[in-house]
């Protein structure tokens, strides 16, 4: 049976569980399941390459003991173990900071939850994950592919949106940073690992060429997610492409540390994020930072901590929606703090129905670059491919559809860079003119001419005359038809 089969006939038999209810808990139910098995083929793998490797799970608990026989423990039993040992011992895990694949374990069953009821359908469950083995690379790469669609599912998990961003434009923005081995880079508010994800991709496909490469890469590595069913899918993320030790995933919320308390020490090259937009954070959260920074809007708050961490040449890919570029008071004094800081160099615009069907709401990706005031600003306008009214479900965005951005930027120095039908520049004093507004419009764009006005009042006059004798006419023809 193909991985693809194996997932959809997992799928298949949670939804005969009366306890598993909907997409987020039967997502967060097979992730729990699939990272213990993943942990423990990576760990027999490590085994029998390092003399001294322990696994972080106790024998008790490694998939092994308790899963790996088609025949064992099932029914009454198994559930019996899973919730009263299995659980409440991998959530009280003991360990160090040094410890980092056994704080991943504790950390991923903190707040997880087996929400299966029935014993034999779970050992069914079981069975079938066992037919996957995470140690073989094809098998592992077709698996990577099935778990993006498992997130892509998330759609209808609610307000997914807040930690899904299109894997187009997580790859663009990836691309257009072009991290290295050796750099630090961060994501504050990582969701489901997309950003990662791409970036690990990125240095594999082009720099990693030897083991200490790899090593180089994964120790550069860093991220933050507050909420619980994200991170856990996060961390397995990692694991599926080769991560050894995820610990770099922080369960936590990246905002509930003081702003002046981020020193040199935890500065970052590279920031690749999608913060959360449109919410609010809880009370207290913005007092964290400076007063001419405050606010509840959590975009805002991300935008000014981005800012701080950047080493002084260090460069960010920021996805932020267009309120943040018109939006006044707190928001201009941080446009204003990041042309300051920053050379931010180029804004790309998107359509509103990228992140359909999330949210439909215009976006933009705002690259820059700290140490430099900016001098100007390149817009490129993304438009939706000829033959094609909007992104959608079925036909959503592509990495293709980003690549004549891609010829325009004018590489790394983005040099030779010019003015065409969906490209433009403004000054930072037109900016300041325009008090940090940066909601620019496309100069080459053409307004449709809707013609004179006087003569459309009177086209419309007429047009409202003739609407009102068709309205008496068959007003007439009602109340004769009534007297018959």
């Amino acid at each position: 049976m193909s991985v693809r089969n194996t997932v959809k006939s997992i799928q298949d038999i949670m939804r005969q569980d009366s306890g598993v209810d909907g997409d987020a808990q039967r997502i967060s139910q097979l992730c729990w399941m699939f990272f213990l098995k993943i942990i423990d083929d990576q760990d027999l793998e490590l085994e029998a390459m390092q003399k001294d490797y322990r696994s972080p799970i106790p024998k008790k608990f490694q998939w092994r003991t308790w899963a790996a026989d088609p025949e064992g423990i099932t029914g009454e039993p198994l559930m019996a173990f899973v919730n009263g040992d299995l659980f409440p011992s991998l959530k009280e895990l003991p360990g160090t900071a040094k410890d980092g694949r056994r704080r991943v374990v504790r950390d991923v069953f903190e707040d997880a939850y087996n929400y299966m009821k029935s014993g034999q359908l779970m050992r069914q469950v079981i069975n079938k994950i066992n037919s996957i083995d995470f140690n073989n690379l094809t098998e592992r790469q077709h698996f990577g592919d099935i778990y993006e669609q498992i997130l892509n599912d998330l759609q209808s998990a609610g307000n997914a949106g807040e930690y899904y961003t299109p894997r187009a434009v997580t790859a663009f923005m990836a691309d257009r940073i072009d991290p290295h081995p050796g750099e630090i880079l961060f994501d504050p508010a990582c969701g489901t690992g997309g950003f990662l994800t791409c970036a690990i991709r990125h240095m594999r496909e082009r720099y990693v060429k030897k083991p200490a490469d790899e090593q180089k890469m994964q120790q550069g590595l860093r991220a933050c997610e507050k909420k619980q069913l994200p991170h856990m899918l996060c961390v397995t993320n990692m694991l599926l492409h080769g991560i050894d030790d995820p610990s770099f995933v922080r369960h936590d919320n990246t905002l509930a540390r003081p702003y002046i308390s981020y020193g040199q020490a935890d500065r970052v090259d590279i920031v690749l994020t999608n913060p959360p937009f449109g919410g609010r954070e809880e009370d207290g959260i913005e007092s964290n930072f400076p007063k001419h920074f405050q606010t509840r809007e959590t975009a805002d708050l991300f935008l000014a901590l981005i800012v701080r961490l950047l080493k002084s040449g260090g460069r960010a890919a920021v996805v932020l929606p267009d309120g943040s570029l018109f939006g006044e008071g707190v928001k201009t004094r941080l446009k204003e703090h990041l042309m300051e800081e920053c050379n931010l160099h180029t804004i790309v615009r998107l359509p509103n129905s990228v992140f359909k069907p999330y949210a439909s709401i215009g976006t933009n990706l705002l690259f820059f670059e700290k140490g430099e005031p900016t001098k100007e600003i390149w817009f490129y306008e993304h438009r939706i491919p000829d033959g094609q009214k909007a992104y959608s479900m079925t036909k959503p965005i592509r990495f293709e559809h980003l690549k004549p951005c891609i010829d325009w930027w004018g590489g790394a120095k983005r040099k030779g860079r010019k003015d065409t039908e969906v490209a433009w520049k403004v000054t930072s004093d037109e900016v300041k003119a325009r008090g940090y507004n940066l909601d620019f419009k496309n100069p080459h764009t053409v307004a449709d001419d809707h013609g004179d006005p006087e003569e459309l009042l009177v086209k419309l006059e007429a047009a409202e005359k003739e609407t009102a004798n068709l309205r008496d006419q068959l007003k007439a023809i009602l109340e004769k038809a009534l007297l018959r």
